[in-house]
């Protein structure tokens, strides 16, 4: 397995990773997530196959200052503290439990320790429901420093924050 930057080539195969993991991750079109990609701070593929082009997983995050109007990250940027934040990790279903998830949140850490940010930040999906992936992130560091509801309500997070 392999960790590189997200390209435009891996976009069609992102997509399809993305809304498999529906309602997790919000559906996004390929037109959506070449913009997400382009306000990113940082976007990493985990690919394998005979010519490292299977994407098994991504993360796509953002640096404070970001111009992201996302309700989540504006919590993150409202707290004051210097901060990584994941907007998307995703992992496909064929591979997950293989060490992928983790792999992708140690570049992220590691890539936080090198520009000497306080902690790494995320939400979670609480309505509805996403056990598996809070266990996840508890498993990480991750902890609980707020809720709110988005998308109109009809989506609840817990939002979370791992102390470097």
């Amino acid at each position: 397995m392999l960790l590189r930057n997200l390209t435009a080539q891996d976009l069609a195969q992102v997509v399809l990773l993305n809304d498999a993991a529906h309602p997790a991750v919000p559906i996004t079109s390929i037109e959506e997530m070449a913009e997400l990609v382009r306000v990113a701070g940082f976007a990493s593929v985990a690919v394998d196959g005979p010519d490292e082009s299977t994407v098994r997983g991504f993360v796509i995050g953002m640096r404070p200052g970001a111009d992201y109007p996302s309700e989540n990250f504006r919590f993150f940027e409202g707290r004051g503290t210097d901060f990584l934040y994941v907007d998307r990790i995703v992992v496909g279903e064929a591979a997950r439990g293989a060490g992928i998830g983790r792999m992708l949140y140690d570049a992220v850490f590691a890539l936080a320790r090198a520009e000497g940010r306080a902690e790494v930040t995320c939400e979670v999906n609480v309505l509805p429901p996403n056990p598996e992936s809070l266990a996840f992130h508890a498993r990480l560091g991750f902890e609980r420093v707020g809720e709110q509801d988005t998308k109109g309500g009809s989506v609840r997070v817990a939002l979370l924050a791992a102390a470097l």
